[in-house]
């Protein structure tokens, strides 16, 4: 996670994802890519085999426009070369936003909302625009290990401080 989620980042994000303006996204994703090809290179961090977005409900996918996830493991894989698992996953049930909820409460909100839908390789990255408490990393990376996934990174632009 190469950004701490503030200002300006927080912003740009925040327009990005919830305004549609794609225009405030491209140089993050853009830099995370140049970052993530210098840690592959250095062998800092080790080559994923698919890197999987995090799911988003179609519904909200509809109201948005788009899944900032899919945008971000598109741009990484497009410029790593490394395959994008788009359909391994998918959210079988919507949920409460995330946004205004505490640890355990993000925990519970999205127990048993991942599905494993295709195979996945030992090696995988998870990619989402913010890592704020973990819960949905963690409850994702706990359905792709069960699916067969040994090793799991976690690739996102931002992480809240704290």
């Amino acid at each position: 996670m190469p950004w701490r989620y503030q200002y300006p980042v927080d912003g740009m994000i925040g327009r990005y994802k919830y305004n549609g303006q794609r225009k405030f996204g491209r140089p993050l994703m853009e830099d995370f890519a140049g970052i993530a090809e210098q840690a592959l290179a250095c062998g800092r961090v080790a080559r994923p085999e698919a890197l999987i977005p995090a799911p988003m409900h179609a519904r909200r996918r509809r109201q948005r426009g788009f899944n900032q996830a899919q945008d971000i493991a598109e741009t990484l894989g497009r410029h790593l070369g490394i395959p994008v698992a788009s359909d391994a996953v998918r959210r079988v049930r919507r949920v409460r936003s995330q946004r205004e909820l505490n640890r355990e409460a993000r925990l519970a909100n999205l127990r048993g909302v991942f599905e494993v839908v295709s195979e996945v390789p030992a090696r995988v990255a998870i990619v989402d625009d913010v890592v704020t408490t973990g819960a949905t990393v963690r409850v994702l990376a706990a359905v792709l290990r069960e699916a067969g996934a040994r090793e799991i990174q976690v690739w996102a632009l931002a992480r809240t401080p704290g």
